[in-house]
């Protein structure tokens, strides 16, 4: 018999830390969750770690890769901690970070003022280098190299030592950029740099300048995450990290981290490119998602991912997440490939307020994992949505199977100090708390649909995470759907995903043309080169040629847009007829996006902006194992569960459950990672794969 292979894959959240192994040669998969440890998320990460292998009942001699999902790049962003920052640009751009763009916020134009946000880079931590190269990429003025000295010894001695360099054009040309590192590495070698030509090949020069100093502000902290966990890593049970010098002789252990893009990269090269995981988290439960869908015959979904502190929506189509690069990470645009992710303050510690004018509200504030909600018994003292669900008997009075009780009195107490200001009983107030949060999730996928062009009701929902499917019910009556997919193990779908996913690594260049002028030698010459980049970066990933993908594209626009739309590049020799097919495609895709074209049209001129290419390495997947088939589940327990009024409902554990099980409301089901209530005039089929659908019972 073979030995165990295990791939582990390890999501944390802000309020978990989730974790599913599987063993590639018996197919045997096994999860489990630990609290997280924002002091030191790697210490809820090794715990995880030891936990699954625990439950697997193997060493970790047995580890043969790891995929980890995290929010380190985020939650430094989101929270504004990027004060150590330097910028350098072209003589005469000084003011690129304070003049940004034209536009202000949605809602303000029903505000009288609005007060522009201080800038990553405040104007006093701003140098220029003398020096400045065409948009073709010729040289119109040298490098000064006095001012790379002056610049570089200005941080120097203010002791700023996360700088990012971003020099006009050098998209095109990124000589000026590479002289710039190399004074930086000369003059101020404790300085952490990034350079625009290393993280956005891409025109368009705030963008690009905004991007690359995000990259440099959460590029120390990545690092350091990084090696801690290869460390920790490394000592458990000699492993050692691929990229690692230990002695000894221990094998390397290949550890990936979930990239933005929807693939993932080992942790030594995410280090040099730390933008890329601004996204971790989301990405994978987006792709877990799109896999477990596809399977049970839905291609086309719209997913919720409710966690701990915040609720992620996503809107997959023919078993795709869609992808953008106009995202924003807190207050900055970040202009890399990423799953277009929207999300809401709407997770089980999403705190219950009163406004000045005395109305409820539930978040975006959240008592997180740390001091959690007041039913925790950790020190919180504001009421949560967990607090809610918990008074109403929606959830047991304990978490993880037991790990984690929940003090039921604790939470009434604290939901009654809300409902006492409200004026309300404390069962109402509960249910209104719940109310509220189901209508800020249905906004947020009303954001990625409604809003986009789409029919929210041609959709079905799939919901997941540790709270993602508290509200299914409510969210079928309040967007009209026709039913909720919940996946076997829904509170770690997103670890899940991290086993599902490809090694991916993305490649672009701005190349402006008219599609009458495009000269095709030009393009074919740029589409290689960035085949070649993405090659070596998949041969230093271990991928054998006869393994390696990819996927060309290009963002088209007509002539005087200000955005673009990306369109696929067909396989073949860069030809008239291939561009024109290119071309063609644009057209459509156009219509689909925005209800027009001018295909026939020929005083509207197509233009090329961009190039890219995607190298993808594949990594194999875990095979959706099919479940026995039902006799018809009995309930394990009877508990009081609020739903409009006091109802005594039948409570069934979901590993009870088989194929072709059938459970009608109330009640609820309940597992080691999360609940699902079910209302009164809702039913659950289960699927062969285990999966719940919630339908209406009048639309069964």
């Amino acid at each position: 018999m073979d030995a165990p292979k295990i791939r582990v894959g390890i999501d944390t959240g802000g309020t978990f830390t989730d974790v599913v192994a599987v063993d590639e040669h018996t197919g045997r998969l096994v999860t489990t969750k630990t609290p997280s440890t924002p002091a030191d998320p790697a210490d809820g990460f090794m715990t995880g770690m030891a936990k699954v292998l625990d439950r697997l009942g193997v060493g970790p001699e047995s580890v043969s890769a790891v995929s980890h999902g995290t929010t380190v790049a985020t939650n430094k962003l989101l929270e504004g901690k990027v004060d150590d920052l330097g910028f350098i640009t072209t003589e005469g751009y000084e003011h690129m970070l304070e003049i940004a763009r034209q536009s202000v916020p949605d809602g303000y134009g029903n505000s009288y003022f609005w007060v522009k946000p201080p800038r990553i880079v405040p104007a006093d931590r701003v140098r220029t280098v003398h020096g400045r190269m065409a948009a073709d990429g010729s040289v119109i003025r040298p490098f000064d190299e006095d001012d790379a000295v002056a610049a570089a010894r200005f941080f120097r001695e203010r002791g700023i030592t996360t700088i990012g360099v971003c020099f006009l054009h050098a998209y095109a040309n990124p000589e000026h950029e590479l002289r710039m590192r190399d004074v930086l590495a000369r003059e101020h070698p404790e300085a952490t740099i990034s350079i625009s030509a290393d993280v956005l090949r891409e025109y368009r020069e705030y963008e690009r300048s905004v991007t690359t100093l995000v990259d440099a502000a959460v590029k120390p902290d990545i690092r350091r995450y990084v090696e801690n966990i290869a460390v920790r890593l490394s000592e458990l049970g000699g492993l050692q990290t691929a990229g690692t010098d230990e002695p000894g002789g221990a094998r390397p252990l290949p550890f990936y981290i979930m990239k933005s893009n929807g693939g993932v990269l080992s942790a030594e090269e995410v280090a040099d490119h730390p933008i890329t995981t601004v996204l971790s988290g989301p990405a994978a439960g987006a792709l877990g998602a799109a896999v477990v869908a596809g399977a049970a015959g839905y291609p086309s979904v719209v997913t919720l991912d409710g966690g701990g502190t915040s609720t992620d929506v996503t809107v997959v189509v023919d078993g795709h997440p869609a992808l953008t690069t106009e995202g924003t990470v807190g207050a900055y645009p970040s202009k890399i490939p990423m799953i277009d992710v929207v999300t809401v303050g709407a997770g089980g510690g999403s705190i219950g307020w009163i406004s000045p004018e005395g109305t409820l509200k539930v978040g975006p504030h959240s008592a997180g994992a740390d001091p959690g909600p007041i039913c925790y018994g950790a020190g919180g003292t504001e009421p949560t949505i967990t607090d809610a669900h918990l008074v109403l008997g929606r959830i047991p009075p304990h978490l993880l199977g037991g790990e984690i009780p929940l003090d039921v009195d604790a939470a009434r107490q604290g939901i009654s100090g809300l409902a006492d200001r409200l004026g309300l009983e404390v069962e109402r107030c509960a249910a209104g708390v719940l109310e509220i949060s189901a209508w800020n999730q249905a906004n947020a996928l009303r954001q990625i649909t409604v809003k986009r062009g789409l029919d929210v009701r041609d959709f079905t929902l799939v919901s997941f995470g540790g709270s993602g499917s508290l509200l299914a019910c409510s969210l079928v009556d309040v967007l009209g759907l026709d039913g909720v997919l919940v996946p076997a193990n829904p509170g770690n779908l997103s670890a899940y995903g991290l086993l599902t996913v490809d090694v991916r690594n993305d490649y672009v260049r701005t190349a402006v043309a008219r599609h009458r002028d495009l000269d095709l030698a030009a393009v074919r010459k740029i589409l290689d080169d960035l085949r070649d980049e993405a090659a070596a970066a998949l041969r230093r990933e271990g991928f054998e040629p006869a393994a390696r993908r990819f996927v060309r594209t290009a963002d088209l626009r007509y002539f005087g847009q200000a955005f673009e739309v990306r369109v696929d590049i067909p396989d073949g020799p860069m030809t008239a007829e291939l561009a024109g097919a290119v071309a063609d495609a644009f057209h459509s895709e156009h219509y689909k996006l925005y209800g027009y074209h001018f295909r026939d049209d020929p005083r509207q001129q197509v233009e090329w902006v961009n190039l890219r290419v995607t190298g993808i390495g594949p990594i194999r997947r875990p095979e959706m194992v099919e479940i026995e088939p039902g006799s018809g589940s009995e309930p394990s327990a009877r508990r009081r569960v609020y739903f409009d009024d006091w109802l005594d409902t039948a409570v069934y554990q979901r590993s009870t459950l088989g194929a072709g099980d059938v459970i009608v409301g109330p009640a609820v089901i309940e597992e080691f990672g999360s609940t699902v209530p079910i209302h009164p005039g809702f039913r659950v089929d289960v699927d062969r794969f285990g999966n719940l659908l919630i339908t209406r019972e009048d639309a069964a």
